[in-house]
């Protein structure tokens, strides 16, 4: 069994919407509701959720978004990227992982609304890392990135589009 194989089965993670594997490992019990949150939301939310999410070499995190701001941990593994592009066409790439040297960030937060992706950089190997949401996440917060949709609204973006979409 692979050292991913191992983490997934000793985490009980399950397989995610956007590729990947993850488990909420906490939701706060408090809610915030309706009348104090922005528009944007249409249910009440938890203050805040945090998940472990695994995402092996084989595989990528596909573009998607949500309606919170959601902060990642990087924890073990290979270094990944985040790719970003913003609601206003603009775009970013974020290295994570434990090589502060080499530029790679132990922690970083993606902008609500942001389109988001990412992958691992070393050939069959993984990354584990932990997402943080708050208010918290709601699977109706979350949006799948559809491919012409997206090449439509950022055709500078088409090449990493069209990696980190499934279509």
């Amino acid at each position: 069994m692979s050292e991913a194989e191992e983490i997934i089965k000793r985490l009980e993670l399950l397989p995610h919407p956007e590729g990947g594997w993850y488990r909420e490992v906490y939701r706060s019990d408090e809610l915030i509701m309706i009348a104090s949150l922005p528009e944007r939301y249409i249910v009440p939310h938890c203050f805040s959720t945090s998940i472990y999410f695994l995402l092996k070499s084989d595989d990528f995190s596909a573009f998607h978004r949500i309606r919170s701001d959601e902060t990642w941990h990087f924890y073990l593994g290979s270094p990944l990227i985040i790719y970003c592009i913003y609601p206003d066409g603009s775009s970013s790439q974020v290295l994570m992982g434990n090589k502060l040297s080499d530029g790679q960030f132990l922690q970083h937060t993606i902008s609500r609304d942001c389109w988001f992706a990412a992958k691992c950089i070393i050939d069959k190997s993984f990354s584990l890392v932990g997402c943080t949401v708050s208010p918290g996440f709601e699977f109706q917060d979350f949006k799948l990135g559809q491919r012409q949709k997206l090449i439509g609204l950022f055709p500078q973006h088409t090449s990493v589009i069209t990696e980190f979409t499934r279509q």
